[in-house]
């Protein structure tokens, strides 16, 4: 073992004891993300909807429509306990706090009218006293709610016993609770709370307790009670743990045994919100009667009664990320017991976790080390991909919910890790490389010299190549004007931004040149369609010189702008490095590179910011083009046809482009002809231009001196870019 070898040991394992610590304290982070991992289980697989005697009598929007605001008059809740109790539900459990006297009781509203009798008071209706009446004797459950003012608590209805340690410190804790009226606590057959998720920062519920505690006393859930209610039971039966306090493992009540976590509380497997599961009040209150159907959804019934009206907010949102009345989760409560699908999350599945982060973060470790990054990551994912499928097959098979995600993150994070020491300690040779030249070669110069043997010599290659030149206009006025140092900031600036574009798009950086800059496609690696990626780093480098002009990066002052000339020209080259054997450089020689520096030159006889070969554009069908004519180039016997750009295909699609096409197309054949009438076609055109991206009114300002470079009659590649691109759009015509 090197020394190297030792120190990447001693600090990957260092990592993972690290990494093992900080799930042991299971951050916030991490608990999110687990519960998260759950609830995409559930939307993958959640419970069906059963039928099942469990039904939610909906306060919903017609109801509201058909019998007023809420908070109703409390006869109406005692007319429709009467009704349910007529069809024959099993339990009516009121997802609904009744701890403020009825305001709309007769009684309570005469008493504040000046003058009244106080003996008339007496003979007035009170409508607590009329649903304390209809609900004595009856299998009616009332629910309560957490509070932290006052020190309420509500009167048990039953009996607790329990096996094992006590239980009693194990549920969330309350302060108190919101108080019944006191004639409706003494009246109900039982007593629950209401509280889904007590103290959980997160709007998803995905356990609910099924007690609280106030360190003396267990108060059951309204479900809970519901269900006692319904099966005639007096006495839940809870186990706990033997030799360990404040633990619960499972709550019986009448003939259900019911899983729960070491708090008491119950992990929803929920089914999707479905109508079937509600009966709305208005039906049950329905002056004419109830319907069959209504009457049979009821009888048997275990029935909660609660609001969905968005107005009264008890809007909740499920593990499917649904957002469902907070009375449904109550109803979902009870069919869960009903049908036997629970889930659970063992009391050593923290364990288990915590050891697989150890034991998997050790193995990578090693196996970075000693072995290979590439074999320690396809273990990884081997292990990883099992993980994941344990995990699943354990929540869709069995209910138990264990946590793929800590393992796989934190085996990445060591992965990670231990492969950049790696890299970072023992691959001196390839970052030897990269620190000599990194700053003068383009990323795939780099990769070809890294990879290639004998890369590193003099010679070349005839390639196929998209040369680009790149200068800036009136530079030598620029550099008069400035001392020195301003010179070269504007100068970094300038070329920073504008290469970064040949880079992004598959080119290498050739040189700089002064203010100019030498770039090519197609070398030392294979480029797919570089004639057209060279022209995109050329429309980039064009919005880049107007983004810097506007936001006054060269710190010119307003109305000062830099212009730029691109020339670019497709041909074959000798490609490779130049130079002596101590000292080369990588870079093209031949025509095309001089015939792309001089296309860059004519940029300011045509007055145009970019104009390519026919050679360039033969691969750019399609593309917004224009015939610039054919130019005499220094060192050219033959004159070069030539492309003002104008924009890619969605300009070329544009409806002004359209138009421009036709108008220049009339404009070339003017100039052709020496026709008097070009003079009317340029100023048409010039209009039409000046709602394109383009400069193109200085082109056309500059056109009428340039007839004789149109004189040609073959049409350029343009043109035949532009027509084929035309029929392939709007067929041939006749």
């Amino acid at each position: 073992m090197t020394r190297a070898q030792l120190a990447g040991v001693i600090l990957g394992l260092s990592l993972v004891a690290a990494l093992t610590i900080v799930r042991a304290s299971d951050p916030q982070p991490l608990r999110l993300a687990r519960e998260a991992t759950f609830d995409q289980y559930q939307r993958l697989a959640p419970r069906s909807f059963e039928a099942m005697p469990v039904r939610v009598v909906d306060i919903d929007e017609a109801s509201l429509q058909q019998f007023g605001q809420w908070p109703w008059p409390r006869h109406r809740m005692a007319a429709l306990v009467e009704k349910l109790t007529e069809l024959g539900a099993a339990a009516i459990a009121f997802d609904i706090l009744f701890a403020e006297p009825d305001r709309l009781s007769p009684r309570n509203v005469v008493r504040d009218v000046p003058g009244i009798d106080p003996a008339l008071l007496d003979r007035l209706p009170d409508n607590d006293e009329i649903f304390a009446r209809s609900i004595a004797g009856k299998p009616v459950v009332l629910g309560y709610g957490i509070s932290n003012e006052g020190n309420y608590r509500p009167r048990m209805k039953a009996g607790i016993a329990f096996t094992g340690e006590s239980p009693v410190d194990a549920p969330p804790h309350i302060r108190a609770a919101t108080p019944l009226r006191p004639q409706l606590e003494a009246n109900a057959a039982g007593i629950g709370h209401i509280s889904l998720n007590p103290g959980r920062s997160t709007a998803v519920v995905r356990t609910a307790p099924l007690f609280l505690t106030d360190g003396e006393q267990l108060y059951p859930d309204l479900a809970l009670e519901a269900m006692r209610v319904a099966q005639g039971a007096s006495t839940y039966l809870i186990a706990g743990v033997p030799d360990r306090q404040g633990i619960m493992s499972s709550v019986k009540i009448g003939d259900f045994v019911i899983p729960v976590t070491s708090a008491g509380e119950l992990w929803l497997y929920v089914s999707p919100d479905r109508a079937e599961r509600y009966v709305s009040a208005k039906d049950v209150l329905a002056p004419g009667g109830v319907s069959p159907e209504t009457r049979a959804a009821i009888e048997g019934s275990i029935v909660f009664v609660g609001t969905s009206a968005a107005g009264l907010q008890d809007i909740r949102v499920t593990a499917l990320g649904e957002n469902v009345p907070g009375v449904s989760l109550h109803a979902q409560m009870v069919e869960q017991v009903l049908s036997g699908h629970y889930l659970s999350r063992p009391d050593w599945a923290n364990g288990l976790e915590i050891a697989l982060i150890a034991m998997l973060g050790s193995l990578l470790v090693i196996l970075t080390i000693f072995v290979s990054p590439a074999i320690a990551l396809a273990c990884g994912l081997a292990i990883t991909g099992m993980a994941l499928v344990a995990s699943w097959l354990a929540f869709s098979l069995a209910g138990l919910l264990f946590d793929p995600f800590a393992p796989i993150v934190m085996g990445s994070i060591t992965h990670f890790a231990t492969t950049s020491f790696r890299f970072l300690v023992t691959d001196r040779e390839r970052r030897a490389i990269r620190r000599a030249f990194g700053q003068y070669l383009s990323p795939s110069l780099l990769y070809r010299i890294e990879h290639t043997r004998n890369a590193l010599r003099l010679g070349g290659d005839d390639r196929e190549l998209t040369m680009m030149f790149v200068d800036v206009r009136n530079f030598t006025e620029i550099s008069e004007r400035l001392p020195p140092t301003a010179v070269v900031r504007f100068l970094n600036t300038l070329l920073d931004a504008l290469s970064r574009h040949v880079t992004a798009n598959e080119g290498t950086l050739d040189k700089f040149i002064g203010d100019s800059i030498m770039a090519f496609w197609n070398a030392p690696v294979d480029v797919t369609d570089h004639p057209a990626k060279a022209v995109r780093a050329a429309l980039a480098m064009r919005e880049t010189i107007a983004r810097l002009n506007e936001s006054d990066a060269f710190g010119f002052g307003a109305g000062q702008t830099v212009r730029i000339g691109i020339g670019i020209h497709t041909g074959v080259a000798c490609v490779g490095n130049m130079g002596a054997e101590s000292r080369f450089n990588y870079s093209a020689v031949g025509d095309v590179v001089n015939v792309a520096a001089r296309i860059e030159t004519a940029c300011k006889t045509v007055n145009f910011d970019i104009l390519a070969s026919d050679d360039t554009v033969r691969s750019l069908a399609g593309w917004a083009l224009l015939d610039a004519g054919s130019l005499e180039l220094k060192g050219k016997s033959a004159r070069t046809r030539i492309n003002a750009v104008v924009g890619d295909e969605s300009v070329a699609s544009s409806p002004d482009f359209a138009e421009l096409r036709l108008l220049h197309g009339k404009l070339v054949e003017a100039l052709h002809s020496r026709s008097p009438g070009s003079r009317k076609i340029i100023a048409a055109a010039k209009a039409k231009a000046a709602g394109l991206p383009a400069g193109l009114q200085d082109f056309y300002g500059r056109i009428s001196r340039r007839a004789d470079d149109f004189l040609a009659k073959r049409a350029g590649a343009a043109a035949e870019a532009n027509a084929g691109y035309a029929e392939q759009q709007f067929g041939s015509g006749s």
